[in-house]
């Protein structure tokens, strides 16, 4: 059987197994859904990873050690440190040393990173329904749960 993607890879043979096909989708499925959501971000002046942890802290309403907000990234940050050292220069977070540990620093939004959040809340969702939008509410929750059982079912991944 011919698919999509073997279609769109130009592939010539089929793929040798049905999990193979169904991981090179989802690899590309999450390529092409970045490159939309990077264009959108780059045009305020952010990468998908500094919205990522303006949109953390923005749910938190609180100040995050960097580690918290590391472990709560959408995806793998290396460098996290560098990452909030270029939102500190860009003026959308700040830093505070935790009084108890001084071991621990503190992350917290600052008012132009709220506003910057803010003007980006609908054409995000709008971006969300122009690539999801085709896809039934019941298809979207399949989807989810479907993406969720793959998830769960990975080796958890080394430090």
């Amino acid at each position: 059987m011919s698919t999509r993607l073997q279609h769109e890879l130009k592939k010539k043979q089929p793929f040798e197994v049905a999990e193979q096909a169904a991981a090179l989708g989802l690899v590309r499925t999450n390529d092409q859904l970045q490159i939309h959501f990077s264009r959108l971000f780059r045009q305020f002046g952010l990468t998908p990873s500094q919205y990522n942890v303006l949109r953390i802290l923005r749910g938190e309403g609180a100040p995050l050690p960097i580690l918290e907000i590391a472990d709560r990234t959408v995806t793998v940050v290396p460098g996290i440190t560098g990452l909030i050292d270029r939102l500190e220069a860009a003026g959308l977070v700040k830093r505070a040393r935790c009084d108890e540990d001084r071991r621990v620093v503190y992350v917290a939004l600052t008012s132009k990173a709220s506003k910057l959040l803010a003007k980006l809340d609908q054409p995000v969702v709008d971006l969300h329904k122009r690539l999801m939008g085709h896809l039934s509410r019941s298809e979207l929750n399949e989807l989810t749960r479907l993406l969720d059982k793959v998830r769960s079912g990975l080796p958890e991944s080394e430090p």
